[in-house]
C-alpha cells in the first residue's frame, strides 16, 4: 500500500524568531517498512523550547538539523505496518518521529505506550521528555530535600509544573514564577504556597519578599533577569538547577551573562546544567514516580493540544514562545 506524508523541513537558518521561510512544507512517499521497520501514523507531535536551538548550526548536545531535513519532533501515534518482531500493527508508540504524518522508523528510542496508565497525550508530557526533565532535575541535579524552598521559572510550562508538583509532593515550599493572572490562579489551584507574576516587573523584589529566607532550589527554564533574581536570594548551599533559557533562544545577538553569579561563592552555591537524554536508561524511574503521582491525585497532568495537523507546526511552535499554553503543548497531526 502507498501511503503519502505531509512533512515540515528547514529551508533555512533563523535568525532570531523562526517566520514563514524557515519552514518548507512538502509531500512524500512514505515506503513499506524494510526488515527491522515500521511505519507510525502520528497521532501528536510534541512541541519543545529545545526545538528553536536545534535550528542553530552550532556545537552543542546534539547536531542541529540539517536544511532540507525534516523537523526533528517527538511525537507519538499508532503503529500501521511492521517489519519487526517486537511491534505489532496497532501498538501505540512514541519516538523521535519529527514533524510528519507518517514515520519510517529503525525503532530506535521507540518505546510502547500504556494508555490503561495513562493517555498519549500524557506520555508526551509529564511520564514523557518533560516529566523525565522535571523528576532527573530536581532530583539528582537540585538534590531537593524536604523542607527546601524551591523556587521554579515558567511554572506553568510542561516542565516547570511537572517540577513544582513534584516539589510539593516532596515536602518542600514551592514557588512558582508565571506570566499573566490565568496562569497564577492555576498554579495556586496546583497548590503552589507562593506564585510571581513576572509580569508585575521587579523580580529582585518579588523573588525576595517571597523567600524572605532565601532559595534552597531553583529550577531556571528561562535565563535572563530572573536568573539574576535568583542568584541574589540564594540560601547557603543552594543549587541552582539550569535546564533552559527560553526568554533567550529567538534573540539574534548572544545573551548577556547572569551578572550575580559571585552570590555562587558568598552562598557555597553550586550551578550545573544538564541534559535529560543522559538519564535515558532510568527513564523507567521517573517514569513510575511521576505515574504513581498521578495515580494518587497527588499530581495533575496538564496538556494544551493545538489543531491543524503538520501544516499548523510553524505557528504552532511559536505559541511557546508566546505562551499558549497551560502545562504541556501538543499538535495533534
Amino acid at each position: 500500500m502507498t501511503r503519502t506524508s505531509q512533512e515540515i523541513r528547514l529551508a533555512a537558518r533563523p535568525a532570531g524568531r523562526p517566520d514563514a521561510s524557515t519552514w518548507e512544507l512538502t509531500t512524500s512517499e512514505v515506503p513499506e517498512p524494510a526488515e527491522g521497520q515500521i511505519v507510525v501514523r502520528v497521532g501528536l507531535i510534541s512541541l519543545d523550547p529545545a526545538m528553536r536551538g536545534w535550528l542553530n548550526d552550532v556545537r552543542s548536545y546534539i547536531p542541529p538539523v540539517g536544511v532540507g531535513e525534516v523537523m526533528r519532533a517527538l511525537g507519538a501515534g499508532e503503529v500501521v505496518a511492521s517489519a519487526h518482531p517486537d511491534f505489532a500493527v496497532g501498538d501505540v508508540v512514541s519516538g523521535n518521529f519529527g514533524v510528519c504524518e507518517y514515520a519510517l522508523s529503525d525503532t530506535k528510542g521507540v518505546t510502547h505506550l500504556d494508555l490503561d496508565v495513562a493517555p498519549m497525550e500524557t506520555w508526551l508530557g509529564a511520564l514523557g521528555m518533560p516529566g523525565m526533565t522535571a523528576y532527573f532535575g530536581l532530583e539528582d541535579v537540585g538534590r531537593v530535600q524536604p523542607g527546601d524552598t524551591v523556587l521554579v521559572s515558567a511554572a506553568a510550562g510542561a516542565v516547570g509544573s511537572t517540577v513544582a508538583q513534584l516539589a510539593k509532593a516532596k515536602g518542600c515550599r514551592v514557588i512558582g514564577v508565571a506570566g499573566g493572572p490565568d496562569k497564577v490562579a492555576w498554579l495556586r489551584e496546583l497548590g503552589l504556597d507562593e506564585v510571581i507574576d513576572r509580569r508585575d516587573g521587579d523580580l529582585l523584589r518579588q523573588v525576595r519578599k517571597a523567600a524572605p529566607d532565601g532559595i534552597d532550589v531553583y529550577f531556571d527554564n528561562v535565563g535572563g533577569e530572573l536568573l539574576d533574581a535568583a542568584l541574589a536570594n540564594l540560601a547557603r548551599g543552594a543549587r541552582v538547577v539550569i535546564c533552559g533559557a527560553i526568554a533567550t533562544y529567538n534573540d539574534e545577538t548572544l545573551a548577556e551573562g547572569p551578572r550575580r553569579y559571585m552570590s555562587l561563592l558568598v552562598f557555597r552555591a553550586t550551578m550545573q546544567g544538564f541534559v535529560v537524554f543522559d538519564y535515558a536508561d532510568r527513564y523507567p524511574e521517573g517514569v513510575e514516580a511521576i505515574s504513581r503521582l498521578i495515580a494518587d491525585g497527588r499530581m495533575t497532568a496538564t496538556e494544551t493540544v493545538l489543531e491543524g495537523g503538520v501544516p499548523a507546526f510553524p505557528d504552532a511552535l511559536l505559541g511557546l514562545f508566546d505562551g499558549v499554553n497551560t502545562g504541556k503543548l501538543l499538535l495533534r497531526v
